[in-house]
């Protein structure tokens, strides 16, 4: 008989571990699911910058400037930078980048728009490596410490050929 009595005492004393396990454990849960969040989908903004930067270099390699949003003085350069606006999926003003264009082994940095120039690209047969640098931030301040100022630091690049224009 004093078996019985002690379990409903014991279940008694039991009600409200579990709560207090969770909220323990919790933080530590949420930190790791947001860290693998934010490693996630810094990696997707490094392979979307990949693709833009790609499309940008395929496009700029056949000397087309249609895509210019000043329609009555076209500029192959900003064609180019419209073009990988456009594969960016909206993550072109996030990354902030800047340019390092190499043409025939000549590099240029090209930090801002107001640096851009007309012979950014090359000429026909020119063989140009187009890589962008971007800063991506981070949401989780666990990253703090592994990333500078919480800013995850990439580059993309592509290398094509200048086609006859």
């Amino acid at each position: 008989m004093p078996t019985c009595l002690s379990r409903p005492s014991m279940r008694h004393r039991q009600r409200g571990a579990t709560a207090v396990e969770f909220a323990l454990i919790a933080p530590l849960l949420f930190m790791l699911l947001f860290v693998g969040l934010d490693f996630g989908v810094s990696l997707w903004v490094n392979l979307t910058m990949q693709y833009a930067v790609r499309e940008g270099a395929r496009y700029a390699v056949t000397g087309q400037s249609d895509l210019d949003p000043n329609a009555s003085s076209q500029q192959r350069y900003l064609a180019v930078i419209q073009e990988i606006k456009n594969s960016s999926m909206g993550l072109y003003g996030i990354v902030n980048p800047s340019y390092t264009v190499t043409v025939n082994g000549k590099s240029s940095n090209y930090a801002s728009q107001g640096s851009y120039s007309g012979s950014m690209f090359g000429n026909a047969g020119d063989i140009i490596v187009l890589q962008l640098n971007c800063n991506w931030p981070l949401l989780t301040p666990l990253a703090q410490p592994f990333f500078p100022n919480g800013v995850y630091t990439f580059s993309v690049a592509a290398t094509m050929r200048n086609e006859g224009f």
